[in-house]
């Protein structure tokens, strides 16, 4: 592992101005700001990078890419000795897994299955779907156009899904309606003809 320089903390990132900055590694920064935080990587750090796990960008945000830069520098922080540290390792693998599979497969060589991924569940999910007529937004009996003890549903034709289990779809809308307690029972995403839904003129 090469050696790094102690780097001076970041003010300002992405995210706004620093509120705090944690320089949890030589180069390596955690910090928080008002509205968002994450790892931010000085040059030599984000040079060093695996390249499966690099971003484009030297920020590491704090819902999920945060995960990345752990798992790249997870020997050097384990031997930094703070006490919750394996269990920010475990978290990460666990985060890289279920959100950037292909990047965490990519990196330790080993794929990854759906039942360890919400993104590869996703994906199958939709894909099972594709040509059918899928919710997209669901409205209760508050809704004027609702009677009581329905839900109403609006959908569209799925036509595709990407990588990251976002769905594209296609076609007009329709409005539908659906027994209130069949919707609530049901899981997403949901096809017009898997929740018995009544498309309305």
């Amino acid at each position: 592992m090469p050696a790094f320089n102690s780097t001076p903390a970041p003010d300002l990132t992405p995210w706004g101005k620093a509120d705090t900055a944690t320089e949890r590694l030589p180069g390596v920064f955690q910090v928080t700001t008002p509205s968002h935080g994450g790892f931010i990587l000085y040059d030599e750090r984000q040079a060093a990078m695996p390249d499966a796990l690099r971003l484009d960008a030297p920020a590491y945000e704090e819902d999920v890419n945060w995960s990345l830069a752990v798992i790249a520098f997870a020997e050097e922080l384990a031997a930094a000795g703070d006490h919750l540290t394996k269990i920010e390792i475990d978290l990460a693998h666990q985060t890289a897994r279920n959100w950037m599979p292909d990047r965490y497969a990519a990196f330790t060589g080993k794929p990854v299955e759906p039942r360890d991924s919400y993104i590869l569940r996703a994906i199958l999910a939709y894909e099972a779907l594709i040509g059918e007529i899928v919710v997209v937004s669901a409205f209760g009996d508050w809704a004027d156009w609702v009677p009581a003890g329905k839900t109403g549903v609006i959908g569209r034709k799925l036509a595709s899904v990407n990588h990251l289990g976002h769905p594209t779809y296609e076609g007009p809308e329709h409005r539908a309606l659906v027994e209130a307690t069949r919707y609530k029972a049901s899981a997403s995403p949901n096809s017009f003809a898997a929740i018995s839904a009544e498309i309305m003129p």
